[in-house]
């Protein structure tokens, strides 16, 4: 999310306009879906939205604005029909999910997952901070005797304690037999260039998903769509089959773990709009976990917004060691702290390269590259990783500078 500011007659608009939308939204009953988490609620609120169409008319947030003008678009959408409203809330400074939550008014409210992302000063400044703002949407919620429900990650801990802040019905989704309405089991998930396949368990009974959606995660954001899909019709086939129905029809966002055709006849997994502790390892993981014959190639960038970056981007060499690729190369200064961590090790050596920026990255992989490389790009949007694709193809590129605030070569 940007840091804009509007000012002057712009920020008179933008209030103004909240204040409609405000008004407007209130003239009707859509039944609201909230989703926030720090990875995961892009993926889950576009794929949830998607199935609910086929239901009755749905508005979702837009993908690519910020939340803060997000939410009174969205709103000025709805209209006497509009059965769905889809909300993804994202925060990154104190007070912003009331600010949300004084225009939507969810009835059913998502948490993904809480990472160190915006842990830094000029955000949230601490862990503590990003649970408190995240859990006002938990809070915020009627309660069960009024519909309202609670859908948590019981596998991240701090989701899982967000259950003793709400009037509403809990639903778990994790891993946990013994606490989680919806299991699931990461070792029935799948995956191959044509997409991911899983299953999930609710009440037991085992509901199978084959999706062309990349990424292990999946299954996981899955279990919290279809806990969703149950809550509302209260009937799990039906919600099983709107989402068999749908999945033929949704495919990977450019940038959130989409193939590509590289250059000089490679391939690349595209996961260059977002980069935070959890999304990396989950990418690193998946990556490790294709079945592909050509060498493996990650290209991991610097995760930005945290607290104590230099500890976060030495625990990726951990996953990295656990799930290796052939060859890792780490672009932008805190990625040394994770080359210097695989150096320690003996297998790694020879394997790992540091760049300063997407220049030398891309001069790296120049010497090295050949047909049939699997290549995946993982970094942040201002760290616009994806220019290193574009410098290799022989395309002129906005800028060289480490963070890329002109967005235009963006995957162009």
């Amino acid at each position: 999310m940007a840091d804009y500011q509007p000012k002057g007659i712009k920020k008179l608009y933008h209030q103004t306009r909240r204040i409609i939308a405000k008004k407007w939204l209130s003239f009707f009953r859509p039944l609201q879906i909230g989703i926030t988490g720090s990875q995961g609620k892009t993926s889950i609120t576009q794929t949830l939205a998607k199935i609910l169409k086929d239901a009755g008319s749905t508005v979702v947030t837009d993908v690519n604005l910020d939340t803060n003008f997000n939410v009174p678009i969205t709103a000025l959408k709805v209209r006497p029909w509009t059965k769905y409203v889809v909300w993804e809330l994202g925060v990154d400074h104190i007070g912003e999910m009331d600010n949300h939550l004084d225009i939507a008014k969810p009835t059913i409210g998502i948490v993904s997952g809480i990472s160190t992302v915006h842990t830094d000063r000029e955000h949230l400044g601490s862990v503590k901070n990003v649970i408190r703002e995240k859990r006002k949407l938990i809070e915020s919620l009627p309660s069960k005797e009024t519909g309202g429900v609670a859908i948590l990650n019981w596998d991240d801990q701090n989701v899982r304690e967000m259950a003793l802040f709400t009037q509403a019905k809990v639903i778990f989704y994790g891993e946990s037999r013994e606490m989680c309405q919806f299991l699931i089991d990461p070792k029935t998930a799948k995956i191959t260039l044509e997409g991911t396949s899983f299953s999930i368990t609710y009440y037991g009974k085992k509901y199978f998903f084959q999706t062309k959606l990349l990424g292990l995660h999946h299954q996981r954001n899955f279990a919290a769509i279809f806990a969703v899909l149950v809550s509302i019709f209260r009937n799990p086939k039906k919600a099983y089959q709107l989402i068999v129905n749908s999945l033929k029809e949704i495919r990977p966002l450019k940038g959130r773990m989409s193939l590509e055709l590289g250059p000089r006849k490679t391939l690349i997994l595209n996961d260059s709009l977002r980069a935070n502790p959890t999304s990396t390892d989950e990418g690193l993981k998946t990556f490790y976990s294709f079945p592909y014959q050509g060498r493996k190639i990650a290209i991991i960038g610097v995760m930005g917004e945290l607290c104590h970056p230099i500890k976060d981007h030495r625990k990726t060499a951990e996953t990295i060691i656990k799930y290796p690729p052939d060859i890792i190369i780490g672009v932008g200064h805190y990625r040394k702290y994770t080359i210097n961590e695989l150096k320690k090790v003996a297998s790694f050596k020879e394997k790992v390269f540091f760049a300063k920026n997407v220049v030398e990255a891309a001069k790296i992989l120049d010497k090295m590259i050949k047909p049939g490389d699997f290549l995946y790009i993982k970094g942040s949007l201002l760290r616009n990783l994806w220019r290193i694709v574009k410098i290799l193809k022989k395309e002129p590129i906005c800028c060289t500078n480490d963070l890329c605030v002109y967005q235009k070569c963006q995957f162009n």
